[in-house]
């Protein structure tokens, strides 16, 4: 009986293991195309998309979802985003791949949404089209036929977090604001920012990539480690406009298993706007 319970919590674990894998291969999505319950979405641009994409994909850009407005990055009303994703034949029910050009960045806020509104089978391409484009699977320019559907959104406001969240928790030690934003960005060296939140530490979402591909699960901890980003904390996450956070995300929740982690949801942008302290 002991041998059998062992291995029952073995296999339990190890099945929460493989489920928790929101990072889908080339090959492992090129073997599931004739599935009639899977949709793949172009996170890209209208304009790269309409240049090639993957065969049967359809788009929602990453920028269709931000709200007009002063502040870019700022979502549009959950309601708006989830007739969005009907138009275009996405169901929170369906097994869903989302991609971008390779930089997992447009790819990864598109992931962050559908999961924030309650899709339950999201996952993301692992090397975006041009891995898919170097594994010689089927591309075209041919715009895809869309059924449209209904998008039930069940939005989870523990993944998302407010300025005024984020301005509460600096400087206690049980919580970490990490921007992931490039270093210059970062300094405020770049003409695009000023600086950064006080208190806030500086992981490049670069760094989780290695020629297009999320680095290992040794990998990541180390570079989360010599930040200090440990799962015993509540990890904000920020970019300029929230976009860079989704694979960041993603990593820190499905590839090591933090249970803490929220995305503000106009990132830094935001913060500028209602005139918060910035830091160099």
């Amino acid at each position: 009986m002991k041998k059998i319970f062992i291995l029952a919590v073995i296999f339990f674990l190890t099945g929460r293991f493989v489920q928790a894998q929101d990072l889908i291969s080339v090959a492992d999505l090129a073997k599931d195309l004739k599935n009639s319950e899977l949709i793949i979405v172009s996170a890209e641009l209208e304009t790269e998309f309409e240049k090639v994409h993957i065969t049967n994909a359809v788009n929602v850009s990453y920028k269709s979802l931000f709200k007009p407005g002063t502040v870019e990055g700022l979502m549009l009303p959950d309601d708006q985003i989830a007739k969005l994703f009907g138009d275009q034949g996405i169901t929170e029910g369906k097994k869903i791949v989302v991609y971008d050009e390779g930089s997992m960045k447009y790819s990864g806020r598109v992931y962050w949404i559908l999961k924030y509104l309650g899709a339950q089978d999201v996952k993301v391409l692992n090397g975006g089209l041009d891995a898919w484009k170097a594994g010689r699977k089927p591309v075209t320019k041919n715009p895809s036929i869309i059924k449209k559907a209904t998008f039930t959104a069940k939005p989870n406001s523990s993944m998302l977090a407010s300025v005024d969240e984020v301005k509460a928790s600096q400087g206690k030690p049980n919580t970490i604001i990490l921007d992931v934003r490039e270093a210059n960005e970062f300094k405020g060296l770049d003409g695009k920012s000023k600086g950064h939140i006080p208190g806030s530490v500086n992981i490049e979402h670069l760094n989780l990539l290695t020629a297009g591909i999320m680095k290992s699960k040794t990998d990541l901890e180390k570079v989360f480690a010599a930040q200090g980003v440990t799962k015993d904390k509540t990890i904000y996450l920020i970019c300029s406009s929230g976009v860079r956070t989704g694979k960041v995300y993603l990593a820190l929740v499905k590839e090591l298993g933090y249970a803490n982690v929220k995305v503000m949801n106009g990132g830094f942008n935001e913060w500028v706007a209602l005139g918060n302290k910035i830091d160099k």
